[in-house]
């Protein structure tokens, strides 16, 4: 497997646990067990920042510049409702 198609996969592994961790700590009944989920929602949260930097870094997971029109459009049709 090539290493950028690895760091892909987990890439998507990282932000699923994420979300189960967040959900978690939504969820949570007690202090404790919030405070573990939170504390296990940052360190994934940190994980998945660094993935992505690595892969920033060799180009292998790009953004994309939105036109400023796009965002305008976007701003109108939510000020709307």
């Amino acid at each position: 497997m090539e290493d950028k198609n690895l760091m892909q996969d987990i890439l998507l592994l990282e932000k699923g646990v994420c979300d189960l961790y967040m959900h978690g700590s939504i969820e949570s009944s007690t202090a404790n067990v919030h405070e573990t989920f939170k504390t296990a929602l940052n360190n994934s949260l940190c994980m998945q920042d660094s993935i992505y930097k690595k892969m920033s870094a060799k180009g292998w997971y790009t953004d994309e510049a939105v036109q400023q029109s796009k965002i305008n459009t976007v701003k109108q049709k939510f000020a709307a409702q």
